[in-house]
């Protein structure tokens, strides 16, 4: 198991793996006492058998550059291959403005290959590699050095067993002709957007009972200096203050400290100092919000008139559309979806791309009356009307 500490090793692998059709990647990292993520290793590894061909690289090494590996991350020949690749790629984003091109994520791949909604990788390793994981260095503390052998081992579990993932995935996706499926669902992987937290929007995340603007202009003020004060000091969100004490402080309204003091949920460190103050000046940002700029939830599905019977034989087609192809029915449509189409939305992602041809198309004709359902056997048939 061979770990490379300096720029120059890092370079000669890079160099080498340039000339490769795929590279296998993964980090492990912390996350726990900050806002962003702390990497703390990179594995690598080159299409072969075995570890020969894989390394563990350590950014946190004295005086190892990482521009190496962002070059081969540019680099179109190569194909950046990575499992459940979100996290991954929001550190080499946010770290280094990097985004790998092209990429594949195994996850997304043995989603629409029929291996369920989410599949984990140690499924897959099973499943596709016959071989098991030992999970007993999964919770440890990566950043402290020297890593053990059993941490090394299961990193580089991580790559070496992606490569036969890879390659079946990859395979299976070129006999079916379901490649285009995976390139539109990573679409928004390899969109930066996808990583960029605004403090004006993090009020979206914040789940809440009442819909209304002038309470909703408080939680986005509370929400936006939360985020804003853990992202200058890179703190978890949830040590600035927890969504249930910025939904609570958002109904009681505090103007003094005195009245801050009274928060049941608050934490002891929120009450006073530049938190405090932070949270009374937010809480009078949203009472003072002129009512042309309050929050306007989304309420469009609120009212829908859904025909129950329609809903109920597109659940019928759905079934019969996933069990077909193999693919998870909430990754084609969830139930919201179905009853919005019965209420005659059409704005529906379950009606564009790779889900209209499994399941949107039929779903349409079958609002319009151009086929029903019918049963052979234990099959459900589409019948031309």
């Amino acid at each position: 198991m061979k770990t490379l500490t300096t720029t120059e090793e890092l370079a000669a692998f890079c160099a080498t793996a340039a000339d490769m059709p795929y590279i296998t990647v993964d980090t492990e990292f912390l996350r726990e006492r900050t806002y962003y993520s702390k990497l703390c290793l990179i594995q690598l590894a080159m299409p072969g058998k075995g570890d020969d061909t894989a390394v563990l690289v350590d950014p946190l090494a004295e005086g190892l550059s990482l521009d190496p590996l962002l070059e081969l991350f540019r680099n179109t020949d190569v194909v950046k291959v990575f499992h459940a690749a979100r996290q991954d790629l929001e550190i080499f984003f946010i770290d280094h403005g990097v985004i790998p091109d092209p990429l594949f994520d195994t996850q997304v791949a043995a989603m629409v290959c029929g291996f369920g909604e989410q599949v984990g990788y140690e499924t897959l390793v099973k499943r596709i590699a016959r071989a098991s994981l030992d999970k007993s260095s999964r919770f440890t503390d990566w950043s402290r050095r020297p890593l053990t052998d059993a941490q090394k081992k299961y990193a580089l579990a991580d790559v070496t067993h992606l490569r036969m993932i890879y390659d079946y995935l990859s395979e299976e996706l070129a006999r079916t002709e379901r490649a285009h499926w995976v390139a539109e669902e990573l679409a928004v992987l390899t969109d930066p957007e996808t990583y960029i937290t605004r403090p004006d929007d993090a009020w979206q995340r914040v789940k809440t009972r009442s819909s209304s603007p002038r309470f909703l202009a408080i939680v986005r003020a509370l929400a936006a200096f939360r985020e804003d004060y853990a992202q200058s000091r890179n703190i978890p969100r949830n040590r600035v203050f927890k969504d249930d004490a910025l939904t609570e402080l958002a109904s009681t309204k505090p103007v003094t400290m005195e009245d801050l003091g009274r928060s049941r949920l608050l934490l002891r460190e929120a009450r006073k100092g530049a938190i405090a103050e932070g949270i009374l000046a937010a809480i009078q940002a949203g009472m003072e919000c002129p009512k042309e700029a309050l929050p306007k939830p989304d309420t469009s599905r609120d009212q829908l008139q859904v025909n129950p019977a329609l809903a109920d034989l597109l659940r019928v087609l759905l079934k019969a559309k996933t069990e077909r192809s193999g693919v998870a029915s909430r990754l084609i449509a969830p139930a919201a979806d179905l009853d919005a189409i019965a209420a005659g939305m059409r704005d529906v992602k379950a009606l564009t791309g790779w889900r209209r041809e499994v399941f949107g198309a039929d779903a349409l004709r079958l609002c319009d009356g151009e086929i029903g359902l019918g049963v052979k056997g234990n099959e459900v048939e589409v019948i031309e009307i």
